[in-house]
């Protein structure tokens, strides 16, 4: 599903109503509809509530005319307020605001902080804010009156359900520009916009609702600009293959592991195991000799293979070859791989002799650090890599705080310029591709913030990469699912005791969840 900034929601309406013919009034009345309809989902009481409708000029309060008649036609206890002058309230907007009228549903004027004074404390005083005040046009901060009005309502405590976008938002910016209302809820129109799924403006979005308001996909499809898009249930579902009967495991691909090292071996064990819970076929870990006895004690499904090995217990250079000599469909290198001229001389080589698909994760993107012009990817060969903000930083050559302020843009012109797959890992994880497609991630959960999940990751990414074999759908369903299986094991064991192991054991659990086979009872829920 795209996600939005301001300059595409706007051509998207545009395409709607001149060239397919959908009129600006019924998306108003599409959108208010599914405004209410969110709201009562989430407020099952609201006969029971007061609710106050706070409208700006524009489009967005538009919106909130449409939501109050609504909610006053099915009995709801329902205040309206425009916060600016009501004379002043134009075009389709201006439309529903005399409907409302006509209903003989009063309108109260507060065009400046005198009138906010008087009527400020009787909006807090309801038990359900709907906030219509501003929706994807704003591009400067909110000041004086406006800026109080937002103020004041977050500090009310009350529940705020906001239309579009929380008021105060650019649509342009992930970034907040000034303050912006709290939202509880916030029910988007079309399609999500930008500061809604990224940090740290997300952090005020609420739970976020995307409302389809009558606008075709196709439009949302073709429209130009960045492309980014927010991964769904429904799209995650579509790329999991169903399974033939006379299958058998050669048609899942074969994965190589290619990680562990002296004191790290538990990395090499939970990299492959994420492999074959994400259904590779045949999964091969190949580590220092030293550290095969510890792996193979630890999986009985896998098979191990030992590898020459430096004093100091990493994997040494020469074992490149034995490595190219293990069948595989994908390799996966680098959890636990520590550090050292042996293990970025094989990692370089291994990059540069094996022709089939590579991860590189953790360790193996460190040993391009000093050298990042040498991790390109080439004409018919994927190569995927899973840096944390850390790692990216150091490849890119800059701080993490820089990176962190435009993961976006550094992200997708290290993918473009390198010809690589780039998994940006954190909160809200990204994809980019070579193509400059960019995927926002949904899926995930604090309790990730553990030792050990990053490398559960990699082993997904190959298995689902030796059996999609398409590196950009591979990239995406393992993310999701990863994040899904986090979000199980948080169910069942709390964010703080969770590890990296109980996300493994919930993997096939988030694949039953998406597939809507059946769900496997939690501790939570037995």
């Amino acid at each position: 599903m795209r996600i939005l900034n301001a300059d595409q929601m706007r051509e998207a309406d545009r395409r709607t109503i001149q060239e397919i013919g959908l009129a600006s009034l019924v998306l108003m009345e599409n959108a208010g509809r599914q405004v209410v309809a969110a709201v009562e989902s989430f407020y099952p009481d609201l006969a029971d509530r007061r609710v106050a409708i706070v409208c700006g000029k524009g489009n967005n309060g538009g919106d909130g005319f449409v939501v109050a008649r609504t909610l006053q036609q099915r009995g709801v206890d329902v205040s309206v307020f425009v916060i600016g002058k009501v004379n002043e309230v134009k075009g389709d907007a201006r439309i529903n605001l005399e409907i409302l009228g006509r209903i003989g549903q009063t309108v109260v004027e507060v065009a400046d902080e005198t009138a906010w004074e008087l009527h400020g404390a009787e909006i807090i005083a309801h038990d359900l804010i709907i906030d219509a005040m501003f929706g994807t046009g704003l591009s400067t901060p909110l000041t004086g009156f406006y800026e109080t009005v937002v103020a004041d309502l977050n500090e009310g405590g009350v529940p705020i359900v906001s239309i579009d976008m929380p008021s105060g938002m650019s649509a342009d910016s992930c970034d907040l520009i000034g303050d912006a209302i709290d939202a509880t809820v916030t029910v988007t129109l079309g399609a999500p916009k930008l500061p809604l799924v990224l940090p740290p403006a997300e952090a005020k979005s609420g739970e976020v609702v995307i409302a389809d308001i009558g606008i075709p996909a196709d439009v949302f499809d073709q429209l130009e600009g960045p492309h980014l898009e927010l991964l769904t249930r429904e799209q995650m579902r579509s790329l999991i293959p169903a399974r033939a009967a006379d299958a058998h495991k050669g048609d899942f691909g074969r994965v190589v592991v290619v990680a562990g090292s002296v004191g790290k071996a538990g990395a090499a064990v939970l990299c492959a195991r994420g492999a074959m819970r994400s259904g590779a076929g045949l999964v091969t870990v190949a580590s220092p000799r030293s550290c095969q006895p510890t792996i193979a004690a630890h999986g009985v499904e896998y098979m191990t293979e030992g590898l020459d090995e430096t004093p100091d217990g990493t994997i040494h250079f020469a074992a490149v070859s034995t490595v190219l000599g293990i069948d595989a469909d994908v390799i996966v290198a680098g959890p636990g791989l520590g550090r050292g001229e042996g293990v970025t001389t094989f990692v370089r080589e291994l990059l540069d002799k094996y022709d089939g698909p590579l991860v590189l994760d953790a360790d193996a993107l460190n040993a391009f650090a000093d050298e990042p012009s040498l991790l390109v990817g080439r004409e018919g060969r994927d190569v995927i890599i899973t840096p944390h903000p850390g790692e990216m930083a150091r490849l890119i050559g800059c701080s993490v705080e820089d990176l962190q302020a435009d993961r976006i843009g550094m992200a997708s012109d290290f993918a473009k310029r390198h010809q690589v797959y780039v998994v940006l890992k954190g909160h809200r994880t990204l994809v980019v591709t070579p193509n400059e497609k960019v995927f926002v991630n949904p899926t995930g959960c604090a309790g990730m913030a553990t030792g050990g999940t990053g490398d559960v990751l990699a082993g997904m990414l190959a298995a689902w990469l030796a059996q999609l074999l398409d590196a950009e759908a591979a990239c995406r369903l393992a993310v999701y699912l990863h994040g899904s299986a986090g979000e199980l094991a948080d169910a069942d064991h709390g964010e703080v005791s969770m590890t990296a192991g109980d996300l493994v054991d919930h993997i096939g659990d988030a694949v039953l969840e998406l597939t809507a086979r059946r769900r496997v009872a939690t501790k939570a829920t037995e």
